[in-house]
């Protein structure tokens, strides 16, 4: 870094931890849920399925806007050693489920589920960015990702409360094992143990995120697009198998890299908030997550979608509208009025699989009780009832709407809420132009 001034210096940091922000959020969530068995996070070891088998209520705050429509299974992969056989059973024609592929990028690489590979059981193979073998007899497909660590995110359809034995059912038979074992044979040699650097939050925010990034470049396969940014990035000591210590930086290249690191978390803090657009009363995002090559490039778009959300969906796999104002442009509030949502018959949201409409406390953003233990209407919730046209009105009131009307209230809370729309599925009609819910309006 000598032959570099401290502004030269700067402008390479800030570009720097604008490229690793959404890795550094990534690796945060496999140190916390592989690595670490001591956090509270902590899932399974890697290349372990681990299945969430609860309908999440009010008494969940482990993370906001919690899912109330599926069940969660999440297996994070080692892929050094071998690919990994992935397998899953038939799933009735009715049932949505899903299971994201997700690069240490955080490039959704893929899908396995009912848009992408169908009702059908499945054996699949998961191969890093150096396996070279053949596609083994009996695998349908097989997923290759670039880096030697991965994740596998699931979601699985529930119908309700009474459904919930015939998912559990459902998770058991998703099945992970190394592909010696499926094809019974040798196991290759242990790779060797990884180093995983301890996460400190304190330390990623400082020079100290230049280790980090090391580390990851170096479980990644650089990308041909990227060999001009990452020779630019080891200039300042980024870069796969580089040494970094902070400690052996002088001061005023350690406060290059500090402005360098202000001026990235700017940038990201405003593209974030520059994310989505307003129509309705409803914030619509698009194109913030996808693959390698939808994403390409995209490096502040794709730090600013970790900041917003880390693992979103692509949107042709399931699309989130959210709604914090009435048609009046004014905050939500069931403590002051009662709010109907009118869907025309024509305006019902365009889905493959199946839509819901979440009720969040503000400023929590987590589920309320409420008398009928009711956190979530979708289109799947029993005995909603729609008008003879084809046109649906949910209602969103603290007190009940009366008994009439029960069967489509969903209940808020006595002050500020925000409403999440998801789509699982959506047709194409609800993605170009971006589909829009109709307003709140004061009832």
């Amino acid at each position: 870094m000598n032959n570099l001034t401290p502004q030269e210096i700067q402008q390479i940091a800030e570009e720097a931890y604008i490229y690793a922000y959404p890795m550094l959020d990534n690796y945060k969530m496999l140190f916390a849920q592989a690595v670490y068995k001591q956090s509270p996070a902590y899932e399974a070891p890697v290349n372990q399925l681990k299945h969430n088998s609860t309908l999440l209520g009010p008494d969940y705050t482990a993370i906001v806007r919690p899912n109330n429509d599926t069940f969660y299974s999440i297996i994070w992969l080692d892929l050094r050693a071998e690919p990994i056989i992935f397998q899953v059973p038939a799933i009735h024609d009715r049932r949505y489920y899903s299971f994201q592929l997700i690069d240490l990028y955080t490039h959704n690489f893929d899908y396995i589920g009912t848009r992408t590979t169908g009702f059908g059981a499945g054996t699949y193979m998961f191969a890093g960015p150096d396996w070279d073998g053949e596609q083994p007899a009996g695998v349908n497909r097989v997923f290759r990702a670039e880096s030697n660590f991965a994740v596998a995110l699931g979601r699985t359809q529930v119908f309700g409360p009474d459904d919930v034995e015939n998912v559990k059912a459902i998770q058991a038979q998703y099945q992970a094992a190394p592909l010696s074992a499926y094809l019974g044979a040798e196991a290759p040699p242990a790779p060797a143990p990884v180093d995983f650097p301890i996460w400190n939050p304190e330390q990623v925010k400082s020079a100290g995120f230049i280790g980090y990034l090391n580390f990851l470049l170096g479980q990644l396969k650089p990308h041909p697009g990227e060999a001009e940014l990452l020779a630019r990035f080891a200039k300042i000591g980024a870069g796969p198998g580089l040494a970094f210590d902070p400690q052996q930086v002088d001061a005023e290249t350690l406060s290059a890299i500090k402005a360098g690191i202000a001026g990235a978390t700017e940038k990201i803090e405003q593209a974030t908030k520059a994310l989505g657009e307003y129509k309705n009363g409803w914030m619509l995002i698009s194109g913030i997550f996808g693959n390698r090559q939808a994403m390409q490039g995209k490096y502040l778009t794709r730090a600013a979608a970790a900041a917003f959300g880390l693992w979103g969906n692509n949107l042709e796999e399931a699309f989130y509208p959210e709604c914090s104002r009435d048609a009046d442009g004014e905050a939500l509030d069931a403590g002051k009025h009662n709010y109907v949502l009118h869907f025309p018959a024509d305006q019902i949201p365009p889905v493959k699989a199946f839509w819901s409409l979440s009720m969040y406390k503000l400023p929590e953003q987590l589920f309320i009780h409420n008398p009928l233990n009711r956190y979530v209407i979708s289109s799947i919730t029993e005995g909603l009832k729609y008008g003879e046209d084809g046109s649906l009105t949910i209602y969103l009131q603290h007190k009940s709407p009366g008994p009439d009307k029960e069967s489509n209230w969903l209940p808020a809370p006595d002050g500020p809420f925000s409403l999440q729309a998801r789509l699982y599925w959506p047709k194409p009609e609800a993605l170009n132009p971006l589909y829009a819910p109709p307003p709140l309006r004061k009832a």
